[in-house]
């Protein structure tokens, strides 16, 4: 069959090439071969208007919807060749079915590509990425999507909607659960590990995905924390905190690029010919194709920019769009706007030509089918080798709040472990937001990650205790009793599943429901307790704080979740997860993120009583939990910061003791203060960090290596340079908790 298509093509791009006299004209392309240039333009000269918007068109399959679906003819579209990528349909049978049906029934024969929301895995669920994010850990995140697009592939699919790299500072946002939390530079890092997981070093490879960074540009600064909202900030804030992150995915060569929903500036991101052509394309050099996200350009009305679809339509293509996803607006117009001459030949050939690069790149043109094999669906799903590391990697991802008098790991001598509370055994919130094919059947709950982990000498009971999220206390009694008979208690509380992700944002932040009373009443009744949180974004669970001797930080941890967690509250690991986005003591400091700004009028901890300073009458200016924090199970002691600064090179060495009883993994981070700009610098900025395995008595000598390219930032005329000065160096087990020392730079 393999053999037959490339006949196929063959002979079409053959009459191509005879009845035009088509000579190489071709723009190229990186990773794109003459040759294949060559077909792509012979393409171009004989494709209708009708087939060369279809290219441009993206349409879900129905099987798992995530917006407003618009059109529903997609297997007739797809006989006409109007469809270029289809989304949401995976299985090798169903992608066959749909692949078979371009290849036999339209004219020209061209592939679809297949696209889906990996965001933490395929099949099998690895954490929210905010929680790997947490691990502090390049090279787990990485492997985690290598095996994401290797079951996602062995599914038929071939292209993903991640990574979402968007700056994160409001957790009143849901999608906060889809990235890397507030800072710019861990993102940056974070960004490229998940490209290069996704792509690896051949996309024609049948077990790589093209991946998509999204969402361009901004999308995680919505005013109010609200969904879909208006993002208002300054050229500078673009420059210096948002944008970073999509630049380091297009220097890792992501394939695509997806539009945000929201304005800025008062320009819709799907409109804007700055960011998608002026910026992405002409400054960046992104060589791949921007699709918009769901009904982005049908959106273009209700924003306020366009009048009707066609002009939406023609709003988004001048802009840089080159697929629209699933709102049919580019299918219903262009071919009008051409006739009308609203929109030129050379644009929807521009669109078209690196959605068939991205094809060509794929290698289906050689083979559309090679991302269809049976044998690799049977044996590259769910394997042992990828629930091992899946375990590995919850456990990483747990952050440790607080541990007051030892509370964990669970003594060896507890014989009755009572487990209470709504997440405790529900399968099916152990997946969290897009958890794409995860199977809610397969994931292991807490209740059977201890049961598995226990001896038979320890008895396990469960009560529910209470809802996630109504007021129904009648439970309360069944929790109770459990808790008194028995020697230790776990509290799992925190959000379902669907809490958080998109459309999913929270005015409050707190626990949902009465889980703060149900906590109340447990750990009153003086028993060992310690608290699990399964939830996508930081909590204001400050009353919490109050009450517990013990949190454990456990996010969504997908398929292994509970074994992985139960991994850490025996002891088997010692958590090492630390925070990469803050946790406020209450909504009223949202936002609050670690690397903000002095004021003119600073508030002073010394000086408590000094009323016209920068703070609240009512709460503490500092967060509950700060960026990078997260406890061991041992302790960890900064000593002899040492600092030499010779021409552009600057080097930093501390002395990282592990001064308990364990050995443990501590996350060494280093932060620069610029004391004096020309434009006013943060407190604080991470510029480098090092996990590493230090023995219990053992002293490391820790080593980091800055050039003064690493104390640039963005001026008003958006270049970016550095200054010379004072600058502080911090070292420390998270931002608050640091040694410094100040050095000068000439």
């Amino acid at each position: 069959m393999q053999n037959m298509y490339k006949l196929k093509i063959a002979v079409i791009i053959w009459m191509m090439l005879i009845s035009d006299a088509v000579q190489s004209q071709n723009p190229g392309d990186q990773g794109i071969s003459s040759s294949d240039n060559f077909k792509i333009e012979a393409l171009l000269r004989t494709m209708t208007i009708d087939e060369k918007v279809g290219q441009l068109s993206l349409f879900i399959s129905g099987w798992d919807v995530t917006g407003p679906t618009l059109n529903n003819n997609y297997k007739k579209l797809i006989k006409e060749g109007k469809v270029g990528a289809i989304f949401n349909a995976y299985t090798v049978d169903y992608v066959r079915e749909l692949q078979k049906m371009a290849l036999d029934e339209s004219r020209l024969k061209i592939p679809l590509i297949f696209g889906y929301d990996v965001i933490h895995g395929h099949r099998t669920i690895f954490p929210i990425p905010l929680g790997q994010a947490c691990s502090w850990d390049l090279a787990a995140i990485e492997k985690s999507e290598r095996i994401a697009a290797q079951e996602a592939t062995a599914e038929g699919l071939n292209w993903t909607f991640a990574p979402m790299v968007d700056i994160t500072r409001d957790p009143r946002w849901g999608r906060v659960d889809e990235g890397a939390g507030e800072d710019t530079w861990l993102d940056c890092a974070i960004a490229q590990a998940r490209v290069k997981g996704f792509q690896g070093t051949d996309l024609a490879a049948n077990n790589t995905l093209l991946a998509c960074a999204k969402h361009f540009a901004a999308y995680g600064a919505p005013q109010a924390g609200r969904d879909y909202n208006t993002v208002d900030m300054s050229q500078l804030s673009l420059y210096e905190w948002y944008l970073p992150p999509y630049k380091a995915c297009v220097d890792a060569g992501v394939g695509s690029v997806m539009t945000s929903f929201n304005e800025i500036a008062g320009v819709p991101s799907t409109s804007n010919k700055w960011l998608l052509t002026d910026l992405l394309r002409n400054s960046w050099g992104f060589k791949g194709f921007v699709v918009t996200d769901f009904t982005a350009i049908n959106e273009l009305i209700p924003h306020g920019v366009a009048t009707d679809l066609k002009e939406a339509a023609k709003l988004a293509l001048n802009a840089g769009v080159d697929m629209d996803m699933q709102g049919s607006a580019y299918l219903n117009s262009l071919a009008d706007l051409y006739n009308g001459k609203k929109i030129t030949m050379k644009q929807l050939d521009d669109a078209v030509r690196v959605v068939l690069q991205a094809k060509f790149k794929l290698g289906l043109f050689d083979d559309p089918y090679r991302y269809c094999n049976k044998e690799r669906q049977e044996k590259e799903l769910m394997t042992p080798e990828s629930q091992s590391f899946a375990r590995k990697f919850v456990a990483q991802s747990c952050v440790l709040l607080k541990n007051q008098k030892q509370t964990l790991p669970i003594p060896a001598t507890v014989r009755t472990i009572a487990l209470i509370g709504p997440l405790g055994d529900s399968k099916k919130d152990m997946l969290g937001n897009w958890s794409a094919a995860g199977e809610s059947e397969k994931c292991v709950t807490l209740l059977e990650g201890i049961k598995n982990r226990v001896n038979k000498n320890v008895s396990v009971i469960y009560e529910k205790g209470c809802n996630a999220n109504d007021r129904d206390k009648s439970s309360f009694g069944n929790a109770l009793k459990a808790a008194s008979s028995a020697d230790y208690v776990i509290l799992a509380l925190g959000e379902e599943g669907g809490m958080s992700g998109e459309a999913s944002s929270r005015s409050n932040i707190d626990l949902p429901g009465v889980q703060n009373e149900l906590a109340e009443i447990i750990i009153n009744t003086g028993k060992p307790v310690a608290v699990v949180l399964f939830n996508g974004r930081p909590l204001t669970i400050t009353k919490l704080n109050t009450l517990a001797p013990a949190i454990l930080e456990s996010w969504f941890g997908g398929t292994q979740a509970g074994n992985g967690i139960a991994d850490v509250l025996l002891g088997d690991v010692n958590p090492s997860g630390k925070l990469t986005m803050t946790f406020p003591r209450n909504e009223g400091q949202i936002p609050i993120f670690y690397n903000a700004k002095n004021t003119g009028r600073p508030y002073n901890p010394a000086d408590p009583g000094a009323k016209y300073v920068s703070r609240y009458l009512d709460c503490s200016n500092d967060p509950l939990f700060p960026f990078g924090y997260g406890l061991s199970y041992t302790s960890f002691t900064y000593s002899n910061l040492a600092t030499t600064v010779e021409g552009s090179k600057i080097n930093v060495t501390v002395q990282v003791t592990n001064s308990g009883n364990r050995d443990g993994e501590e996350v060494v981070q280093l932060y620069i203060r610029d004391k004096v700009g020309s434009v006013t610098r943060p407190l604080k900025e991470l510029k480098g960090f090092q996990k590493v395995l230090i023995t219990k008595g053992e002293i490391k000598t820790i080593e980091f290596n800055l050039t003064t390219a690493d104390l640039a930032f963005y001026h008003p005329d958006l270049k970016k340079y550095w200054e010379p000065g004072e600058f502080v160096v911090y070292v420390g087990t998270n931002s608050a908790e640091t040694i410094s020392k100040s050095i000068s730079v000439k």
